[in-house]
């Protein structure tokens, strides 16, 4: 939690395990096997933070810098979101603003508009965590609900139809 990593080896799989509330922010390059995976966990870093991926603000920052340095463009980078569940119970969490994965998610997405980075699929919202699984060589992202069974989510052949975007 909290963490970040990039690659740019064809045979590496990145993963983030866990994801509550807290978003998988995936960033890959379309065209070259040049990818990263930031774990966030909360909107907004405070004077003290210690940890840049821990916060949307400064993992989406960051972790462009980090894939860029690899031999990522911009122009050809896409994000992959997962995550961002209601892992507190009942109406009332929302209603006093404990709905901390849709804040994490709105404050991700706020982030790559800024830095210009398309998000191309999502599978946010719920009740139940999630693992994402980037594998740098295909570009390619799935993920797994718990209990559930891993699906793709994306990859650059992908039609328009097929992405996948949950509320």
């Amino acid at each position: 939690m909290g963490e970040l990593a990039v690659s740019a080896a064809p045979d590496d799989e990145l993963v983030s395990m866990g994801l509550g509330s807290c978003v998988g922010v995936a960033l890959v390059d379309r065209e070259r096997a040049v990818a990263g995976l930031a774990h966030v966990m909360l909107p907004a870093a405070n004077a003290a933070y210690s940890a840049p991926a821990k916060f949307a603000d400064r993992a989406v920052p960051t972790l462009l810098a980090c894939v860029e340095r690899l031999g990522a463009r911009r122009e050809r980078m896409v994000a992959i979101l997962a995550g961002g569940a209601q892992m507190f119970a009942g109406a009332r969490a929302s209603v006093a603003g404990l709905d901390l994965g849709a804040r994490n998610e709105a404050a991700v997405r706020e982030a790559l508009a800024d830095a210009g980075v398309p998000v191309r699929a999502a599978a946010t919202g719920g009740d139940r965590g999630r693992t994402v699984r980037v594998r740098v060589g295909e570009a390619r992202v799935s993920v797994k609900e718990a209990g559930g069974v891993e699906v793709p989510l994306w990859h650059p052949h992908f039609h328009a139809d097929d992405l996948v975007e949950t509320p």
